[in-house]
This record gives structure tokens, sequence and C-alpha cells, in this order.
């Protein structure tokens, strides 16, 4: 099954931006990182804050706006203290310069990290 909703249109993004979108009932944090679309949860799962709010550091990880525990962007996972818990990714889906996400599929990065 597939839940296809519409995040942005690529030129309304620039790279190395983070941007909070919320679709079919989801508050997403979306990064544009060098061309490349990714999205997950917007919620960090440490402490009540908008990653899409944090600062994309290391060209591919999100620093929490509050504690700083950062998380891969591609896959998810928490990978400094005190984030713990990995974030939920989804998968990206571009066509015709829009980017879409289907919210019933993580993103390829999070599945091949397993």
């Amino acid at each position: 099954m597939s839940r296809k909703v519409f995040l942005i249109d690529s030129g309304d993004m620039q790279p190395g931006c983070a941007k909070k979108i919320a679709a079919g009932g989801c508050e997403l944090a979306v990064f544009n990182l060098e061309g490349k679309f990714y999205a997950t949860q917007n919620m960090c799962t440490h402490a009540t804050a908008s990653l899409a709010e944090g600062e994309i550091v290391n060209g591919d990880m999100i620093a929490c706006p509050v504690h700083f525990g950062e998380f891969h962007i591609p896959t998810g996972q928490a990978v400094t203290f005190p984030c713990t818990v990995d974030l939920r990714t989804y998968k990206v889906i571009e066509e015709d310069g829009k980017i879409f996400a289907d919210l019933d599929a993580e993103a390829e990065e999070a599945a091949s990290a397993i």
C-alpha cells in the first residue's frame, strides 16, 4: 500500500535547507542535501523540538535545536547523545520537479541501514 503526499516543488527549496511541512496528517522535516530530498518525522525523539529548525551539520546530519543531539538525515539514525531513538523516515519520490513522500514506506537508505 502507498500513501503518496505532495511536499514541495523542488525549485522552492535550496540545497542545504530544511523545511517543516504538514502533509497527510503528519508533520515532516524535509531536507535538500545537494539536490537530493529526504523526509523524516519533524519532532526530535529526545525533546519536543522541530528538527526543521535545527542546523544541518557535516553535510548530512541534523542537529536538534534544543539539546544539539544529531541524527543522520538519510537513515534517521540517532548518532549523538542525548538522542538515542532513531527518526521515522519516509520514501521520497521526485516527479516532474515535484517532491512527494510515501507515508507508508521508509527511506531506502534507512531500510538498507538495518
